[in-house]
């Protein structure tokens, strides 16, 4: 056995835990790389599976045109597997559109030369399915120079949501633009401030609002349209509106186009996005609201004057308003009233007060009652009270829910119109008993109504009558009982004057018995005509009898008048011998007469000249009552024409003992006019106070005037005439009548009225019995 030396063990030593260490380091080393490897492998697999699960396919093409790519590129392309070749990717029959196809190809020889990356978008052959190429050149660790990566995915839903987004981008452009435009186009101011309070956008109307040049010089200036309001600013109420994350609104006054106007700004918050704001002019709203007041004021004023009652309910069916005669009408308390009762509750103090009809089921006929809240139309209905009370109840739904009551007292149309109905009965007696021919014609010429008289007189059949005919009709069908057919046209015309130009005419027609009518159309109030007739046959037999008596009458007057005055000339003759010769006896041609004898010519003297006197105004009241008294038109002083005749009759008076005084103011002036006739009225209206005065009354001639007449009164103290003689003393027939029976017919009084009135004046008599008696004349000075 051979023993080793230290030297060569320590060597040995060495050696073997060189070898150990390095046994000991190469199994260290490999668990190491078997730990790298399986942590190598373990991140492959994840790799693998994450490449499976990427959105999209990776595809390598090696520079000589050998293909490496994701199973699923297959299904995609709707092949039953990957294309070992590019050639076979980019061909017809590839899988691909051919135009995407020749694309695809170009730009991978483009990427190949030229190391270009590219994005391409290509649609599968005869599918909807839409694919996203993205191309670059192949690293060192992929493939050779030359090679090429393709990324490939499956874009159809992307497109299809990219899509959609584009619609509802362009939605919503559309919506924006229209946004803007209807801001913009606004008739009342609107803004938008940026988070920090700043207006960063204004429409047109704040422009014009603010008076600024454009929305950029507002914006810039920073022009609010209120400044300050109530202590508060724009920023302050907008900042308040943020802060409340609520719309605030404000009343706050503003001059807009130089005119103070009320606006209601409103300040809405955005979030993030600002504060929104608009102002609305409210000055035309508050004066409408001031109109409406004032209206309903009005209304509820003039509805408190109505005579009929009037109630209003509200939506919640609470009495809102009534006026007093619904009070007085119903018989209601006023302070039962005040807490606003409801309808129904109305009703029933109504019925309490025993001021609505009477119903069996009240309740029921309440609820109906109560529907009128919910009608569509006004309803109307007439209510008869216990007490005979006629009401006309008118219904009408206001439009905000509530309702209007009209409550009409009818009572007294009602028993007017019963009234009515009973004259109209009268009226239809009345009328078809009257002895005239009466009927009534409408507008149109139509036959309405008619009596029994009218159908006798036309001899008119009851069925004709009955036909309403038109008066063209009915005259032809009557026209044969006229004397002279024809005249059948003057009524017709007559009846259209009446209902057509509403004129009333008049006539007369002949029949063919002898009869004679009168008849007339007049327009009645209501549009149509009466036409009347009447017989006058025996009237006109009366009327023709009279006028041929007033002829003779007329024709023996102007016998008479022609007998007097033949007379008195006649009469003046044989006069004026007699006044003549005893003239001459009296100047003693017959040789001296006997105091006797000469008291007899005396007598004679008086008598002739009375007489002749006596017959002149015979001959002038005669032409007088014929109006052929001949006057003359000269100046005539009054004062000398009533002194003169004052002085003729003094003598007479004072042989009867009465006293004859005058009066004659300077006032009574000169008329135009006949002195001698004037003067004779005077001495009548003397000569009758004379003849009727007894001893010791007193005669007064008194004179005046005015600038237009002169008045002369002859006034006395007599015995006075009755108011029934005083007539007579005018009349010539009572004058006759009291000479026929013995009485003095005196003509002084008609003759001297004659002359006045042949001046153009008057003669007035005023006496009383015991009072006396004043009879003046008024001249006119013309």
């Amino acid at each position: 056995m051979t023993t080793l030396s230290p030297y060569a063990a320590i060597i040995f030593g060495m050696v073997l835990a060189a070898w150990l260490g390095a046994a000991v380091w190469a199994l260290a080393s490999g668990q190491r790389m078997r730990r790298e490897g399986t942590q190598a492998q373990g991140k492959l697999d994840r790799l693998a599976v994450l490449m499976a699960s990427a959105p999209a396919a990776p595809v390598i093409i090696h520079p000589d045109g050998r293909l490496e790519a994701a199973d699923r590129l297959a299904k995609w392309l709707g092949k039953p597997r990957v294309p070992t070749f590019a050639s076979e990717l980019t061909d017809a029959d590839g899988g691909l559109e051919p135009e995407d196809a020749a694309a695809l190809a170009r730009e991978i020889a483009s990427a190949q030369r030229a190391g270009k990356s590219f994005a391409l978008p290509v649609r599968g052959q005869g599918s909807s399915r839409l694919l996203l190429v993205r191309g670059a050149p192949a690293g060192p660790g992929l493939a050779e120079s030359g090679g090429v990566v393709l990324w490939i995915f499956d874009a159809t839903d992307s497109q299809a949501e990219i899509q959609d987004l584009k619609s509802h981008v362009d939605q919503l452009r559309d919506a924006l633009e229209a946004l803007a435009g209807l801001v913009e186009a606004a008739p009342f101011p609107m803004w938008h401030r940026t988070p920090d309070l700043r207006l960063s956008l204004v429409n047109s109307a704040y422009v014009r609002a603010v008076d600024g040049e454009d929305a950029a010089d507002v914006i810039a200036n920073g022009i609010e349209l209120v400044e300050m309001a109530g202590g508060v600013s724009p920023q302050a109420a907008a900042a308040e509106a943020v802060a409340q994350d609520a719309p605030v609104e404000r009343m706050v006054p503003a001059t807009i186009d130089g005119e103070r106007r009320t606006m209601r700004v409103v300040d809405v918050p955005l979030g993030p996005a600002g504060v929104a704001g608009y102002a609305v002019d409210q000055h035309e709203l508050e004066q409408a609201r001031v109109e409406h007041r004032r209206l309903e004021t009005a209304q509820r004023d003039l509805l408190d004057r109505l005579s009929a009652g009037v109630a209003r309910f509200g939506p919640d069916r609470a009495l809102r308003f009534w006026n007093q005669p619904f009070i007085s009408l119903f018989a209601l308390r006023q302070d039962a009233l005040a807490d606003a009762p409801l309808f129904e509750r109305v009703l029933d103090q109504m019925r309490d007060a025993r001021r609505l009809p009477e119903h069996r089921d009240f309740p029921a006929w309440r609820t109906e009652r109560r529907n009128w809240f919910l009608s569509p139309d006004a309803q109307e209905e007439n209510w008869l009270l216990q007490d005979g009370t006629h009401l006309r109840v008118y219904a009408q739904p206001l439009p905000d829910g509530g309702l209007l009551l009209i409550f009409e007292d009818r009572t007294e149309q009602v028993q007017l119109s019963s009234a009515r109905d009973t004259l109209l009965r009268v009226r239809t007696a009345t009328f078809d008993n009257l002895f005239e021919s009466i009927g009534v014609f409408s507008a149109d010429g139509r036959l309405q109504m008619w009596n029994s008289r009218f159908r006798t007189i036309w001899g008119a059949a009851e069925d004709l009558l009955a036909s309403h005919p038109r008066i063209d009709d009915l005259m032809r069908a009557v026209q044969g009982q006229l004397a002279k057919p024809q005249q059948s046209n003057l009524v017709r015309e007559l009846v259209r004057a009446a209902t057509v130009e509403r004129k009333q005419r008049a006539g007369h027609v002949g029949f063919a018995d002898g009869r004679l009518f009168e008849f007339a159309a007049i327009p009645l109030p209501d549009g149509n005509a009466l036409f009347t007739m009447l017989d006058v046959t025996d009237s006109r037999r009366v009327e023709q009898m009279l006028r041929d008596r007033n002829e003779a009458l007329e024709q023996a007057d102007k016998v008479k008048t022609a007998f007097v005055t033949n007379m008195s000339y006649e009469l003046r003759t044989p006069l004026t011998t007699i006044s003549g010769f005893a003239e001459m006896m009296s100047a003693g041609y017959a040789g001296a007469l006997s105091e006797a004898a000469q008291g007899y010519v005396d007598g004679i003297l008086q008598s002739t000249a009375r007489l002749s006197m006596l017959i002149d105004n015979v001959l002038d009241l005669t032409q007088g009552e014929v109006g052929t008294l001949a006057i003359d038109h000269m100046p005539v002083d009054l004062a000398m024409v009533a002194r003169a005749s004052a002085e003729r009759l003094k003598p007479e008076a004072s042989a009867k003992g009465i006293d004859l005084a005058t009066s004659l103011q300077g006032s009574l002036g000169s008329v135009q006019g006949d002195a001698r006739r004037i003067g004779q009225a005077i001495d009548h209206l003397l000569e009758n106070a004379i003849r009727y005065c007894g001893k010791g009354a007193r005669i007064l001639l008194h004179g005046d005037g005015t600038a237009d007449k002169a008045r002369i009164v002859v006034s006395d103290n007599g015995p006075g005439i009755a108011s029934g003689q005083q007539k007579a003393i005018f009349d010539p027939a009572a004058r006759a009548d009291q000479a026929r029976n013995g009485g003095r017919a005196g003509i002084g009084l008609p003759l001297a009225r004659q002359l006045a009135e042949a001046h153009g004046g008057t003669l007035t008599l005023v006496s009383r019995p015991g009072q006396g008696t004043m009879a003046t004349i008024e001249l006119p000075r013309g």
